[in-house]
């Protein structure tokens, strides 16, 4: 009785396991069936391809293949197809990077220039590999450069790796200071395929190849030349809109950061590698899939973007080059991936990635941990007090407007993003209602479900006045992309012209500080006595490229007033043996209501003119009074022009005022101040000359006097 009893028990386990298998397997045709619903409401079998694949605890579960690899010959994609899968390729050359780091061939602590030695000579912080490889660097977007020369790369017929250092050889200095901040940018890819060239000994596409073939990956190679046959090769389509496919032109032969042909096959062999990589103790894969080692940021590592995808901890990267595009998610714990790519630009390969991950992953809601200072958002301040201009932790500006009674984020010339009121100062993104924004004090805070809280601070309402206006009239050239724009003034409105641009566009004046034209934002940098000298211009991933002002390079000698403008200059005499000061009121259209002349026998310019509450503050310098060859010269006046004092500041060599500004003792007139070494010897003698600051008080009397920095510029 035992025996048949135990012969039963072992009966019913072996149904309840078969049924579970039954049911698993079930379970898993139906996600097949629904995966392939999904991929095959994407596209139809005419057009251009869709590759799926997916990976579960190593072992490949799905592969998929559907559309044209070419339209002109009716070809279907296959698994011998190849496709471009862009910057997701960029995993592979970081791959290559720590493979040479783990055979102690480089460092990722080893400044660049110890193998590109001709790049940025002015740097002193070290730049480090690592620094490339995830995005830390302060390398600016060659692509990006590119465009502002009006020549995208994708007009460049025949562009390589050596012509985009070449670009980036030439720029003088960083977007940022390396390791501060993460700025994504395909110039460090480019960079690192150099490195691994120095490193190894061999040329990159050598080196690659051997590498891809110890990967098990037979079908995969970078992009060596575009003429070349590629085996197998998908084709990229676009249809521009028309409804009318057409093959997008690939004219370059860029790699490294991306343009690396690979078939789903060997992704898939890649990603049961991943998987199984601890299994067979494989310690590049392992390292791979983590945080750079000493890295100032952990979102992004080896050539991987690291975080939530989903709600889950992935690790995952996007690509997308024309028409050409793809998507790799890995979710590690779940030893689930997710891959996709295609040779279709009416298709995105990220948002098809997670449809069949939601499909195959049990739904999980969000943590939600808001930062504590949600809870302390005021409810006492106005809705006007917090419209404004706000600088955000990475020094971007947004705006806070209203238009229509509805509140908008806007970022640059972004369209606006409309705010959702939950409170009196707390609101929410229209499209993400977890995502908050809080207003206080002169900031306002962004707040997101993870816990992570930004903070932008409000700048000052600054009024630009015509002075202002005036003051950013000139040339601008950029030395590193030899290229320049020319900003002028047509009816109180600033047009500019960039080389290259068919037609002249107004500018957006945000502040004093800060200008916008379509996606370019231009902020201004001024000397020390606040003449605009340069234009820092940020876009996309090209932050602070300098252009130099080179025509234009006055101090400000107008202000503008209720029915036309207060205007100072300087006048020679007939005899051209002195010179003085003339100070005119003027109407709207130019014509002169009435003038005012200072100075001496001798030679007195005007440099610049300060508004006062009562009157006229004019800053210049003077060899008609005074204890030298030229003294700083200030004339204070009434609102008529009629002089109410004048005096000058100096030693024995020359001084001159440029501009001034009000304290609230008075003012600071700031000019330069020459030493010299002899008095006498005039031939032999070394001359220095320095920003000097002097303090007055409202009635034009020393209180003090700073020299600060050494300069080399002569001001006149």
């Amino acid at each position: 009785m035992t025996f048949v009893s135990n012969q039963n028990n072992v009966m019913k386990k072996l149904l309840t396991l078969f049924a579970l298998l039954i049911s698993i397997v079930l379970v898993a045709q139906q996600q097949i069936k629904q995966i392939d619903s999904i991929v095959n409401s994407k596209l139809s079998d005419n057009d251009p391809g869709l590759f799926v694949g997916v990976v579960k605890d190593g072992e490949i579960i799905y592969e998929n293949y559907k559309g044209l690899a070419s339209l002109q010959h009716n070809t279907k994609i296959d698994a011998s197809s190849r496709s471009n899968i862009a910057s997701t390729a960029k995993q592979f050359t970081a791959l290559m990077i720590l493979n040479l780091s783990l055979e102690q061939k480089l460092s990722l602590e080893d400044d660049i220039r110890k193998y590109l030695p001709n790049l940025y000579p002015k740097i002193k912080e070290k730049i480090k590999i690592r620094h490339l490889v995830n995005h830390t660097s302060g390398v600016r977007d060659f692509y990006d450069l590119m465009s502002i020369q009006q020549e995208p790369w994708w007009r460049r017929e025949g562009l390589d790796n050596d012509n985009a250092i070449e670009l980036l050889e030439k720029q003088e200095d960083l977007a940022f200071e390396p390791g501060s901040r993460y700025m994504y940018s395909n110039s460090g890819y480019t960079l690192l395929t150099k490195i691994i060239e120095v490193a190894s000994g061999e040329k990159f596409h050598d080196y690659s190849e051997k590498f891809f073939n110890n990967l098990g990956m037979k079908n995969t190679m970078f992009l060596k030349n575009y003429m070349a046959v590629i085996p197998n090769q998908a084709l990229p389509y676009s249809d521009w809109g028309d409804g009318v496919w057409q093959q997008y032109p690939m004219i370059t032969n860029l790699y490294g950061d991306g343009f690396l042909f690979t078939s789903l096959k060997d992704q898939l062999i890649f990603e049961q590698a991943i998987q199984n990589a601890k299994f067979n103790n494989n310690r590049l894969l392992i390292e791979s899939q983590s945080p750079i080692p000493n890295s100032e940021i952990k979102t992004y590592g080896f050539g991987l973007e690291l975080g939530e995808r989903l709600n889950y901890n992935s690790v995952h990267h996007s690509g997308g080059t024309g028409s050409y595009h793809s998507q790799t998610i890995r979710f590690p714990e779940e030893k689930l991936t997710v891959f996709v790519m295609s040779n279709n630009s009416n298709l995105w390969s990220g948002a098809i990635a997670d449809e069949i991950a939601k499909l195959l992953l049990p739904k999980k809601e969000a943590v939600i941990a808001y930062d504590k200072r949600l809870k302390e958002v005021s409810n006492t301040i106005a809705t006007t007090k917090i419209l404004g201009q706000y600088l955000s932790p990475g020094n971007y500006l947004i705006r806070i407007e209203r238009k229509n009674n509805k509140l908008t984020w806007r970022n640059g010339n972004n369209n606006p993003i409309e705010l959702k009121k939950e409170a009196q100062n707390l609101y929410s993104i229209s499209y993400n209602s977890k995502t908050k924004i809080g207003f206080y004090k002169n900031e306002l805070i962004l707040f997101y479900p993870s816990g992570k809280a930004s903070v932008y601070n409000k700048i000052p309402k600054q009024e630009v006045t015509l002075a202002d206006l005036e003051s950013y009239v000139g040339q601008y050239y950029s030395t590193e992309l030899d290229v320049s724009f020319t900003l002028t003034l047509k009816n109180n409105k600033l047009i500019i012209a960039l080389d290259g641009w068919k037609k002249k566009h107004e500018v957006e004046i945000l502040n004093p500080n800060e200008l916008l034209v379509f996606d370019y934002i231009l902020k201004i940098e001024r000397d020390q006595f606040d003449r605009v000298t340069n234009i820092l211009l940020t876009t996309n991933r090209v932050l602070n490229n300098k252009f130099i002002k080179k025509t234009n390079l006055k101090f400000q000698p107008k202000i503008k007033t209720e029915n036309g403008s207060i205007n100072v200059t300087t006048i020679g005499s007939r005899d051209g043996q002195s010179s003085q000061i003339l100070l005119t009121k003027n109407y709207a259209n130019g014509n002169e209501i009435w003038s005012q002349q200072f100075g001496g026998k001798s030679y007195d310019k005007a440099s610049s003119i300060l508004a006062t509450d009562d009157g006229y503050l004019i800053i210049g310098s003077t060899s008609s009074y005074g204890k030298g060859n030229y003294d700083m010269f200030v004339v204070k006046t009434d609102k008529k022009g009629n002089k109410i004092w004048q005096n000058s500041y100096g030693d024995f060599y020359n001084e001159y005022g440029y501009s001034a500004e009000k304290t609230d003792s008075g003012y600071i007139v700031k000019g330069t101040i020459q030493k010299c070494s002899s008095n006498t010897d005039v031939f032999n003698r070394t001359c220095t000359t320095n920003v000097w600051y002097v303090y007055i008080d409202k009635n034009g009397k020393e209180l003090s006097n700073e020299i600060l920095e050494e300069i080399n510029e002569t001001y006149n």
